[in-house]
């Protein structure tokens, strides 16, 4: 009896539609005066045919509920299963960055410069602080000294005179204090020659290897073109990495920070260290501040190199993480689908998650997922909640 009243609907319902075309046909072919009267009735209809097709589907599934021979063993689907653990859970900052000499010195002369005149170190050399490296032209200021000396001899002359002259009470104090003027200030301009020429001398500020040496002799050096063509020593005992970080980061960047430096041309070799200057100001072209770490120099590292350096910005000691690729979407938000026992077969279930930081492929959970589950980790696209689910293709 039932299954002649669903019947009946149905004819009811496919009456419903052909009246619907059968308006539009009159509405057509009807006159414009009569236009509003048609559109309304129009969607009138056309609300009783959203209706009707509701009430087509509804039936038709009850139907398929009540159809017992349509009915077959869902065929389960083959999907990879992966435990619910807790584990560390770190996230960084990922930038470049670039490996530097704690110490290193461009050689300078004291004193203005001058011609080369000789070179006494070659790169690669080890130099000790205070070596002498370089020699400059001193030849002017060695004819200024023999002068000078000529002019001291006289002045003492004078006064050695004038003293005895003193002595015998002959001639007047000033005379006196004047040649012992004379010959002090002549022994201090010697003093300064001598002070000049020592500067052509030019002597090791630190200790360390020349890593540079493009000076010749016979150039013009000074404290201007030391850099260009000169002489560079690097002390490479105690090294540092480098970078700049975006300003979005800096309450998260500070001194004591701990980093992960990284040579991705060198086997990916690594080194932990931490922040030991953190700058104070932004870079206004590069909305970004200055960093560095020391390194110690007997690690690998050389100057100059670049480094991958990750700064780490959030740690949890015991997380839950998943695969970012199982996590699905819906308009309920973020879902996983995990794996459950009913009557004694594994069914999938849908399991709407609150997630955390995402760092590489891995995504923290902060809720929704406890240690000891099982999440289907392949074959999960396209699952329902309560679908049948197996492990091995057999």
């Amino acid at each position: 009896m039932h299954s002649q009243d669903k019947l009946f609907d149905m004819k009811s319902t496919y009456n419903i539609i052909g009246a619907v075309a059968i308006v539009l046909f009159m509405a057509a072919c009807g006159g414009k005066s009569e236009l509003e009267k048609k559109k309304a009735k129009l969607e009138e209809l056309k609300t009783q045919q959203v209706k009707a097709a509701e009430e087509i589907g509804t039936l038709e599934k009850e139907i398929a509920k009540l159809d017992t021979s349509a009915k077959r063993p869902e065929k389960p689907k083959l999907v990879v299963l992966t435990p619910v653990t807790t584990s560390p859970f770190t996230h960084y900052i990922d930038l470049q960055g670039k490996v530097d000499a704690e110490n290193m010195a461009y050689v300078t002369p004291r004193g203005a410069g001058g011609q080369i005149r000789a070179i006494y170190v070659k790169q690669g050399d080890y130099v000790r602080k205070g070596q002498l490296l370089m020699k400059l032209d001193d030849a002017v200021t060695r004819r200024q000294i023999e002068q000078a000396n000529v002019q001291l001899n006289l002045a003492k002359t004078l006064y050695d005179r004038r003293k005895n002259l003193w002595d015998q009470k002959i001639g007047t104090e000033v005379e006196l204090l004047n040649a012992k003027n004379n010959v002090d200030n002549i022994e201090k301009q010697i003093d300064l020659l001598k002070e000049e020429l020592n500067m052509s001398n030019v002597y090791a500020e630190i200790a360390g290897v020349a890593e540079l040496v493009t000076a010749k002799v016979g150039e013009f050096f000074s404290p201007a073109s030391a850099a260009q063509r000169g002489i560079a020593i690097i002390n490479s005992s105690v090294l540092k990495v480098t970078a700049n970080v975006p300003e979005a980061y800096q309450t998260k960047v500070h001194e004591g920070t701990n980093l992960v430096v990284t040579l991705p041309e060198d086997n990916n070799k690594s080194i932990t260290t931490k922040v030991s200057v953190a700058g104070k100001t932004i870079d206004a072209s590069t909305r970004s501040f200055y960093i560095e770490g020391r390194i110690p120099g007997n690690g690998g590292f050389r100057p100059g190199q670049i480094a991958m350096v990750r700064i780490q910005d959030y740690a949890v000691p015991n997380a839950i993480t998943i695969p970012i690729n199982t996590i699905q979407n819906d308009d309920k938000g973020k879902f996983v689908m995990v794996a459950a026992n009913e009557n004694g077969k594994k069914i999938a279930k849908k399991r709407p998650v609150t997630v955390g930081q995402l760092y590489g492929d891995t995504l923290e959970v902060k809720s929704g997922l406890q240690a000891g589950e099982v999440l289907i980790t392949d074959g999960f696209q396209g699952l329902y909640d309560g679908q049948p689910i197996i492990t091995d293709a057999k």
